[in-house]
């Protein structure tokens, strides 16, 4: 390779860059695959797998998400959000963890959310939580405050604190905290 040649390569990346920045890393992010860890946190079930590779969603690692994320009261399974599964796999960039997402609750049945609401409280009558929109987790190598730092800095969706519970709840919402 000339040094002509290299930087001409080089305007032409630095020309590709400032035209369509997007496109370029889209290209980049487009190769390898989203893999993503759970233990539940009620069950001690373990699922780590790929959900995404080169560019498409994998059915059947999407298929074992939905079934590892179902409601574990009545086994109630729900397709669960692809944007949430990316929220999740950008948290794990984010904070650099290599644990498994500790799972308290991934999709909740109408009947399990109204039984909450009326022994518990707090949970919300619409919650996303019934939609497969929302997860509440935590990380063993990452403190809460952390990974809602790192959740609220994604901006992608509801995120909400619970620190003496210990876990972080993230959706696919509006972008609000509390």
């Amino acid at each position: 390779m000339t040094r002509r040649t290299f930087l001409g390569g080089m305007a032409a990346l630095a020309g590709a860059l400032a035209i369509a920045p997007g496109r370029v890393l889209a290209t980049t992010e487009g190769r390898g695959e989203r893999v993503l860890s759970f233990v539940h946190a009620h069950t001690g079930e373990r699922l780590s797998i790929a959900y995404w590779a080169d560019g498409d969603y994998l059915a059947p690692g999407l298929a074992r998400i939905d079934r590892f994320l179902r409601d574990f009261r009545t086994g109630e399974s729900h397709a669960i959000d692809l944007a949430l599964l990316d929220q999740l796999h950008g948290l794990r960039r984010a904070t650099g963890s290599s644990a498994p997402f500790q799972v308290i609750s991934g999709y909740r049945s109408p009947e399990t959310n109204e039984a909450l609401r009326a022994h518990r409280g707090g949970q919300a009558r619409r919650s996303l939580h019934m939609q497969g929109r929302a997860i509440d987790v935590r990380l063993a190598d990452v403190t809460t405050s952390a990974l809602r730092d790192a959740a609220l800095g994604l901006g992608r969706g509801g995120v909400g604190y619970y620190p003496s519970e210990g876990f972080v709840h993230v959706d696919t919402g509006a972008v609000r905290r509390w």
